[in-house]
């Protein structure tokens, strides 16, 4: 099965922050891992987020996340960034289950 990737706005300008480099890498990755098998969790790539309603996985990328959800046949690509903002972004973004919340 093939899944359609979008972006959501602000994923679509953070990968435009990249360089070039890394936007090659993300690309290629994407083109790789999530129009395939997105739900393929890995130990070294793909991570489904534990107690994460939003996102719902996390691919690596060198340096880079990718966060992302899937539903159906779409992938909605929410935000990529940078290794060491990650933990922030997913603090002040992410949609978490009360039970999972450690504080």
């Amino acid at each position: 099965m093939r899944f359609r990737v979008v972006f959501a706005p602000e994923a679509h300008e953070d990968f435009s922050s990249l360089s070039a480099r890394a936007r090659a890498e993300v690309r290629d990755a994407i083109n790789r891992h999530l129009v395939h098998q997105p739900t393929q969790v890995s130990r070294s790539r793909i991570k489904r987020l534990r107690g994460a309603r939003q996102p719902q996985y996390r691919l690596r990328v060198g340096d880079v996340r990718v966060f992302y959800d899937v539903r159906d046949d779409e992938v909605d690509v929410l935000a990529i960034v940078e290794k060491p903002e990650a933990a922030d972004w997913l603090k002040r973004t992410g949609v978490f289950d009360e039970e999972s919340c450690t504080g």
